[in-house]
């Protein structure tokens, strides 16, 4: 049998230490454990071959490792990502005192260009509506989802995960469970309430429903929670069913959602609180959408500007 290489041992030892305190002491979610974890081990990958342990880590390492990222086709978005994971890596360990200094804190991300999504009018989302067959089950969950998509600005994952217990119809909010397993409350409209009510007294009530799935609150035909990617592929079919020639998503209503709220004249620490946004400067995005909608139509209607 091989002896396992020293360094990996090493790595290996403060990998899973390092996953314990993201589990422990963040209290992170299970997909972001797993991607700063697979950060790790990239440069592990890069550190190997250079007898590096992670204490002997040093800056000039990382930038030679981000100019390798740079010179293959990760997207900028990903590399950030990494640095990232890399950082919360070497601050732990700075943390438990296996080395003196951050070899990050001078490490530069990437510059990301910061692309603004599509915004859906609310007459395009009653376009999109109209294309449900609501005589059907899965027509009418379908538009109670949008609705409750725009009307909430949730997350998909917030959306398929939502449970009756997070329903407090008669006080006119959802208790929802965001990234990071924080929780906010969210206003919803009584439209949305009703539709809501029809569905979960109507047809949802009628499904034979998969044991471990009965608190969900949106279920597929065979009485199973829904998964993402159907909801993504439902919206997409109905836009294009619409004559939407606009790239949507389900985080298209949630870009909606906030960008509506911001052109009206929403506070903007409401809309991030609503959002579920932890920095500010998440949520201001939706200021630059405004100004690119009070461009667009001084330019359509302004003499000058034709």
């Amino acid at each position: 049998m091989d002896t396992p290489d020293p360094i990996d041992k090493t790595w290996e030892r403060y990998k899973r230490s390092f996953k314990t305190f993201l589990n422990l002491e963040k209290n992170m979610s299970k997909n972001s454990v797993e991607a700063y974890l697979h950060d790790v081990e990239l440069f592990r990958k890069y550190a190997k071959p250079l007898g590096l342990n992670p204490e002997d880590v040093t800056l000039n390492h990382l930038q030679t490792f981000v100019k390798d990222l740079n010179d293959t086709d990760i997207a900028v978005t990903t590399q950030s990502r990494i640095i990232s994971g890399l950082r919360m890596f070497f601050h732990y360990l700075a943390i438990e005192d296996v080395i003196s200094e951050n070899p990050t804190d001078m490490l530069d991300k990437p510059r990301i260009t910061r692309h603004l999504p599509d915004v859906l009018s609310n007459e395009e989302i009653e376009q999109i509506l109209a294309t449900f067959d609501k005589s059907r089950d899965d027509g009418f969950r379908n538009s109670v989802i949008i609705e409750v998509l725009y009307g909430c600005g949730l997350r998909v994952s917030e959306l398929v995960n939502l449970r009756l217990s997070q329903l407090y119809l008669d006080d006119e909010c959802l208790l929802i469970q965001g990234k990071g397993d924080k929780q906010r409350w969210v206003p919803i409209n009584r439209r949305a309430i009703e539709l809501l009510k029809l569905y979960i007294t109507g047809s949802r009530n009628d499904l034979k429903i998969k044991p471990g799935n009965e608190n969900f609150v949106f279920l597929s035909r065979l009485g199973r929670k829904l998964s993402r990617q159907y909801v993504f592929l439902f919206i997409q079919d109905a836009v294009e069913k619409a004559g939407i020639h606009k790239t949507v998503s389900p985080h298209s209503f949630r870009h909606s959602f906030a960008t509506e709220l911001v052109r009206n004249g929403a506070d903007l620490r409401a809309v991030q609180e609503m959002l579920g946004h932890e920095s500010i400067t998440t949520t201001e995005i939706y200021t630059h959408l405004d100004h690119k909608y009070l461009r667009e139509t001084i330019t359509k209607y302004h003499p000058r500007f034709k």
